[in-house]
């Protein structure tokens, strides 16, 4: 196995540790940026989370900085503390037979114990921008002989605002040094900072083809936003996974996770707004196997390095190729196969049709599994009518009244409007038949529908409603 890795310039003492992590042969972006990265060559390269970018950049750092510092050799800088974490746990364990000591340095933890690990001496400093630069600003950290400089997902760091840290924290080391950048986008302002910062730097890339493990099963749900909860506990019932569950807003995390643990689930949640020591607790516990569902927004997920989640599952659908691979790229992961579900609202089915176009592989659509015999929903399937209403958002429904009864079509929508209690303009065409009849009637009456109108009678008898869901 090692012989794999050493093929490719990989020293021994690192591809025999890597032997140890279980890791088999090496991804297409080692392949393509540790032969160049050990020659010293600066370069940028775009390659998503689950590509093997840590092990291709974490490679050229080891081969090419001294272990046994004081001062550190090499930084590298990322967006979260929880990439920082996991970045430095994973450059620990590359350096198995190296000896190097790796610091991960970030905000929302204890700065005396930051402190007191730089001041111990390292040979490898991982941080996000903010920290870093305040440990250059107490002469904490000195950068002054720093060899290797690595930028870990550029975009990210650009979009959330840290380009002066960046800038600040570049100038503050030689000029003559090797430098590194991965982004998942090549974006202008990348690129740019990319040619200020490096010597002639080679380009690279991974396609998203690459990207998405052929390991990985992808499919969506078409299910209404009432209806996404009883659709996940079917999930979480019957296929019982290892499961991260992906959400837009922090707020969703927060109500999907009191609603799931108050239906007995055992499930952990991360979001930007909890405390840090709280967020590294349910990354442990959830890596620990001590709780099989992690809710979580997007930011707090990055960095997640995970091999045995067997499912991805968008609650909320993302609006952007980026976000999808991203989120997806957490399962199918060391050689395990795994399952990627979206769940769809009928508005958001054009996503769906872009994403396919974007990556070249089809999304099946599939419906929610069927509850085993006996088995009864944690949720109780309600009508969607935002779901299943029509572009004006009509939606049909049944009655078991027709002519047979005395009724005509102006009679009969007389009478549901008198009787559900419905505006006049919320009732749409009228199908008369001899003994049911079906109407269309607005999304926002289809509860009064079903709940007022089947209170009423007609000449004795009992009035019935039936919501038309094909």
């Amino acid at each position: 196995m090692i012989s794999n890795f050493t093929e490719i310039g990989i020293p021994e003492d690192i591809a025999k540790a890597m032997d140890d992590m279980g890791w088999t042969e090496p991804t297409p972006i080692q392949i393509q940026s540790i032969p160049l990265g050990l020659e010293g060559i600066d370069m940028f390269a775009q390659a998503q989370t689950g590509t093997g970018k840590t092990g291709a950049y974490g490679t050229i750092v080891l081969g090419t900085v001294p272990s046994g510092r004081i001062t550190p050799a090499a930084i590298v800088l990322v967006p979260t503390r929880e990439l920082a974490n996991q970045v430095s746990g994973e450059l620990s364990k590359l350096s198995k037979y190296t000896d190097h000591v790796c610091v991960p340095i970030y905000g929302g933890a204890s700065i005396e114990g930051q402190l007191k690990k730089l001041k111990a001496g390292c040979d490898i400093v991982v941080g996000t921008p903010g920290r870093v630069r305040d440990m250059i600003n107490r002469k904490a950290l000195n950068l002054s002989e720093i060899q290797a400089m690595v930028l870990d997902e550029a975009d990210r760091m650009l979009d959330m605002g840290f380009i002066e840290d960046i800038e600040y924290i570049l100038k503050a080391m030689p000029k003559q040094r090797h430098t590194l950048l991965f982004s998942a986008t090549m974006q202008e302002n990348v690129k740019q900072l990319a040619f200020d910062y490096m010597t002639n730097p080679r380009e690279i890339s991974v396609s998203q083809d690459e990207v998405i493990l052929d390991l990985t099963k992808q499919y969506y749900i078409s299910v209404g936003r009432r209806n996404k909860s009883w659709a996940l506990c079917r999930i979480l019932d019957i296929d019982q996974p290892k499961a991260i569950i992906f959400c837009q807003t922090k707020k969703m995390v927060d109500v999907l996770e009191e609603r799931l643990t108050d239906l007995d689930y055992h499930v952990v949640a991360i979001h930007g707004d909890m405390p840090q020591t709280r967020r590294e607790k349910v990354i442990r516990d959830f890596k620990a196997g001590q709780t099989d569902v992690l809710i979580a927004t997007d930011v707090a997920a990055r960095g997640l390095d995970i091999d045995d989640i067997s499912y991805v599952i968008n609650y909320d659908m993302p609006d952007d190729i980026d976000t999808y691979i991203h989120r997806i790229g957490r399962t199918g992961r060391a050689g395990r196969e795994g399952t990627a579900v979206s769940f769809v609202t009928s508005e958001e089915e054009h996503l769906v049709k872009e994403f396919q176009m974007r990556i070249g592989i089809d999304i099946e659509k599939r419906s929610v599994p069927e509850a085993e015999p006996g088995q009864k929903d944690a949720i109780k399937r309600v009508v969607d009518y935002d779901q299943i209403s029509d572009v004006f958002g009509m939606c049909k429904f049944e009655i078991n009244l027709g002519s047979e009864d005395g009724f005509k079509r102006v009679s009969l929508a007389d009478f549901i409007i008198r009787n559900a209690r419905i505006r006049e303009v919320s009732l749409g065409k009228v199908e008369l038949g001899k003994t049911s009849s079906v109407v269309e009637v607005h999304k926002d009456f289809g509860n009064r529908m079903t709940m007022d109108l089947t209170k009423a009678r007609h000449n004795g008898k009992k009035v019935m409603v039936r919501v038309i869901q094909d």
